[in-house]
C-alpha cells in the first residue's frame, strides 16, 4: 500500500495590521507569515474503496467532529473532484499545533493535504490553480503551500515571498482554557468601514508607492519590517482589543519578556502568545515559568528548509 507522510507546520504572524472593514464583510489585512517547526503531522494511504477515511489523534474534540467538516476532508475531497480520481484515500491526522490558537492548524493541515495527496496520486495540477483550491479553503491556507516568510494582504490571501531571516528560537505558550474565535476577535477590534484609497491594489506594494507614505509611520513600520534582516518590531491589531477580553494574555507576554524575550506577541487572533528568544536555551528556561499551560520551543523555518521538508515540486 503506498504511503506519504507530510509534516504540518504551525505559523505565527510578524505583523499583522487590520486595515478596514470590506464591502463583502470580509477585512482587509496587512500581515507577515512566518512558519515555525512546531507541526502537525498527515499520514495518507491509498485504499481500494471510493471513500475518503479520515481519523485523527491528539484533539479528541476535532475527532468527534463530522470528517465532513475537517479541511483535510474538504481539502483532499475537492482535490480529487478536480482531478476526476474515483479511488479513495486513508488519512491519519496526528495533531499537536493547539486549535484556536491563533496558529494556523487548520490551514495547515488543509494545505499539507493537498500536496500530500498530489504526492500519493502522482499527479499534477497548475500552481494557479492549486492556489485557487487553497484560496476556496481559507484565507491562509495559500501561504502553507510556500512557508518561509511572506507578506498577505487583501484577506491574507494573496501572498508575496520575502527574503527569510536568520533561524530565530520561538517560545510558545497556549494558555489552559482561553478559546479566541476568530470571528469574536475581529468584532472585538471594531474596524471601520474600508475607503478606495486604503484598498490598494496589488501593484501598490511596489517600492515607488511604498516610499511615498512618509505621513504615515504605520506603513513605514511595516515595510521597514518586511525588508529588514532583523525581526524587530513586531505588532498585531488583535492585541489590545483580545487582551482587554483576556487580560491573563497580556501577563503571559510580560512573563515572557521579562523571561528574557526580545519580542511577544499575541499569535494572529489568539489565544497562543509567542516569545522571540536569543537562544534555544534561554526558550526552554522560560518555559518553566509557565507550566499550567501548554509550551513548545521550537524555531522559525526558511522557505528553503520548508520546502524541503513538504517535498514540494515549486
Amino acid at each position: 500500500m503506498r504511503e506519504v507522510r507530510i509534516p504540518s507546520f504551525a505559523k505565527i504572524n510578524l505583523r499583522l495590521d487590520i486595515v478596514g472593514k470590506r464591502a463583502d464583510n470580509y477585512h482587509e489585512l496587512r500581515t507577515i507569515f512566518q512558519t515555525i517547526s512546531l507541526h502537525d503531522e498527515l499520514h495518507l494511504y491509498a485504499s481500494r474503496h471510493s471513500r475518503i477515511s479520515l481519523s485523527i489523534r491528539g484533539n479528541d474534540r476535532l475527532a468527534q467532529e463530522p470528517i465532513e467538516k475537517n479541511l483535510v476532508y474538504r481539502a483532499v475531497d475537492r482535490l480529487r473532484r478536480e482531478l476526476k480520481i474515483c479511488t479513495g484515500v486513508e488519512i491519519d491526522l496526528y495533531k499537536k499545533i493547539p486549535a484556536g490558537g491563533g496558529l494556523g492548524g487548520g490551514s495547515s493541515n488543509a494545505a499539507a493535504a493537498l500536496l500530500g495527496y498530489l504526492q500519493l496520486t502522482r499527479k499534477r495540477i497548475s500552481l494557479e490553480r492549486l492556489i485557487e483550491i487553497a484560496t476556496s479553503l481559507g484565507a491562509d491556507v495559500p501561504f502553507f503551500l510556500f512557508g518561509g516568510r511572506a507578506l498577505g494582504v487583501n484577506k491574507g490571501d494573496e501572498i508575496y515571498p520575502l527574503d527569510d531571516l536568520k533561524k530565530h528560537a520561538i517560545l510558545v505558550v497556549a494558555p489552559q482554557g482561553i478559546h479566541v474565535p476568530t470571528p469574536d476577535a475581529f468584532r472585538w477590534v471594531d474596524a471601520s468601514p474600508l475607503t478606495s484609497s486604503q484598498a490598494p491594489a496589488p501593484r501598490a506594494f511596489s517600492s515607488r508607492r511604498l516610499t511615498n507614505f512618509p505621513s504615515n509611520p504605520k506603513l513605514s513600520g511595516f515595510c521597514a519590517l518586511c525588508w529588514s534582516a532583523q525581526l524587530a518590531g513586531l505588532s498585531n491589531d488583535f492585541e489590545a482589543a483580545v487582551f482587554r477580553r483576556h487580560p491573563r494574555l497580556a501577563t503571559i507576554k510580560r512573563g515572557l519578556l521579562r523571561a528574557g524575550a526580545t519580542e511577544a506577541m499575541l499569535a494572529g487572533s489568539g489565544s497562543a502568545v509567542f516569545g522571540v528568544f536569543p537562544s534555544p536555551a534561554l526558550a526552554r528556561r522560560a518555559a518553566v515559568g509557565f507550566s499550567s499551560d501548554q509550551t513548545f520551543v521550537c524555531e522559525t523555518i526558511s522557505r528553503d528548509r520548508y520546502k524541503r521538508l513538504v517535498k514540494t515540486a515549486f
